[in-house]
């Protein structure tokens, strides 16, 4: 018998898999069977964002809120939407949504660090790189980050060290 969960581990599997037409299909029929489940609606609107459909992404995180506003994926989510959007100041509510919900998302704070670098903004950007970094010492795109950002402010001794551990990092790429 078809299930919701069923369905939804599916369309995450499809979604990973680069098929998000295909999971989109799976959390639309999950969500017939279960209409209120806050978790659909948010794998619902990751797969949207992977397709492009991003107005539809953001009405269903918007629904996965409405149900759950804890969800500090779905603030996460919309928020990388409105970045690339270029709606800056939408981004970074949604970011600060998201850290009301979980302070400690490593991936919030790096996505809120680029948000404040590409504005300039560079000291914030280095306070929230050197969050992301604490919370997740291996993280590379927030290691990465921080040395740029050190390097922005001309702190060269910094920049090197982030440099450093960047390049200890095991490579696991092909």
């Amino acid at each position: 018998m078809e299930t919701a969960a069923s369905l939804n581990d599916s369309g995450i599997a499809l979604t990973e898999a680069q098929r998000p037409d295909e999971a989109i299909l799976l959390f639309s029929r999950a969500l017939k069977i279960e209409p209120e489940n806050p978790l659909l609606w948010l794998n619902l609107g990751i797969a949207q964002q992977h397709t492009g459909e991003y107005e539809e992404a953001l009405t269903s995180f918007q629904k996965a809120i409405s149900i759950d506003d804890t969800l500090d994926e779905a603030w996460l989510s919309m928020g990388l939407i409105h970045y690339e959007q270029k709606q800056f100041e939408l981004a970074e509510d949604c970011y600060h949504f998201s850290l009301a919900q979980n302070e400690n998302s490593p991936k919030t704070w790096n996505n809120l660090g680029v948000l404040y670098f590409v504005q300039e903004y560079y000291e914030e950007a280095r306070h929230c790189f050197e969050e992301a970094v604490a919370m997740a010492p291996l993280y590379e795109e927030a290691l990465f980050n921080l040395r740029d950002v050190c390097r922005e402010l001309k702190d060269y001794q910094a920049s090197a060290e982030f440099g450093r551990s960047l390049s200890e990092l095991p490579r696991h790429r092909l």
